[in-house]
């Protein structure tokens, strides 16, 4: 063999361990799939024991949009006035007496000291599509004001944690409109009230968190469902509509549960095995079809967040990771994803 064929010969065979390692740099570069689940209204007690115990369970760390009606009990109605409302009106009523608001309350601080993440969906429920930016912002203000001051109003000021106040003002730092119905006026009142995301908008499957006017918008997606694939909003309320025009069929609710994980799965499944952009799916304290929609989401989260390279997280967790502001996995988010990526809503 000639010089020249044994340095080509040895030049090959150096190559040949640096190709075959190729994949398994790229693969330890894939960021970690990001699962986001969050739960709207956050009223029942049972279902706030029961999802902190699922999110202890399987690792995961939740969202709730609460809303401030919830923590105010029915006798004291008339403290809470919404936008063009008349005093004591809210479209998901009040807690039924001072004791179920404590509870209530207990469930909020347990919830937020476990890790999970207390955000806002105003207080009465109503559509602010057409809200002015003052309006707007009586009901961000109203929201906060009612947490301050909610211990004290359910006869528990002894029992109120000693980092309420600073949990109230500052730990709250997300939203979501109800019935995701935004106005122009939202964004800049809820950048006024000290919101740094908002988790309204509806996008054309999963998208990146977009960065807009110092707000981060998380996008519910638009998911393939049932027989025909259909898309869907990634919600329980939407499928419950789908599947049984929001009326009650406990008797087909195995199989709507079925359908319902089969959807979230399949969701996931392609995100995990794809691009990694975060997924995310939200849910109510409210057991439609008989629990189908909770039991897909037991199911999805017991599956997949316990898996290493998955991180079901808050959305204050997300986008800190996005960011690059958390764990060394945020560092391969960063770079195999745009912080900020084109909105492509409904």
């Amino acid at each position: 063999m000639s010089r020249v064929s044994s340095l080509l010969a040895l030049t090959l065979f150096a190559a040949i361990p640096a190709t075959l390692a190729a994949p398994a740099a790229m693969a330890a570069e894939k960021p970690k799939q990001l699962v986001l689940i969050s739960f709207d209204g956050a009223g029942s007690n049972d279902l706030w024991q029961r999802s902190r115990d699922i999110a202890k369970r399987t690792n995961a760390r939740f969202t709730y949009f609460l809303s401030c009606t919830l923590v105010i009990d029915r006798a004291s109605a008339k403290t809470y006035q919404g936008p063009g409302q008349k005093p004591g009106r809210s479209n998901i009523g009040f807690a039924q007496t001072k004791e179920e608001a404590r509870i209530r309350l207990g469930h909020v601080w347990q919830a937020k000291e476990e890790g999970n993440e207390i955000a806002s969906h105003t207080c009465g429920h109503f559509d602010g599509g057409e809200w002015t930016s003052q309006e707007w912002t009586q009901e961000l203000k109203t929201f906060r004001n009612v947490l301050s001051n909610a211990w004290v109003a359910n006869d528990a000021a002894e029992q109120e944690p000693a980092g309420w106040q600073d949990f109230v003002k500052t730990g709250i730092r997300g939203f979501r409109a109800p019935y995701l119905s935004q106005g122009p006026a939202l964004m800049q009142a809820e950048r006024q009230a000290g919101f740094v995301y908002d988790a309204s908008p509806v996008t054309r499957g999963p998208e990146v968190p977009e960065e807009k006017d110092g707000v981060f918008r998380f996008g519910l997606p638009t998911i393939p469902e049932g027989p025909q694939q259909r898309p869907i909003i990634a919600m329980d309320y939407n499928l419950f509509i789908r599947h049984s025009a929001g009326i009650e069929n406990p008797s087909r609710s195995a199989e709507f549960e079925e359908r319902a994980y089969s959807a979230f799965k399949a969701a996931f499944d392609k995100q995990y095995d794809g691009k990694r952009i975060p997924l995310q799916i939200g849910f109510h304290f409210v057991e439609m079809n008989a629990g189908a929609y909770w039991r897909a989401m037991e199911r999805l989260v017991t599956d997949v967040c316990g898996m290493q390279d998955v991180a079901c997280v808050t959305h204050s967790q997300a986008m800190a990771m996005l960011s690059g502001n958390e764990t060394t996995a945020s560092a391969g988010l960063r770079q195999a994803l745009p912080v900020s990526a084109p909105s492509s809503g409904l």
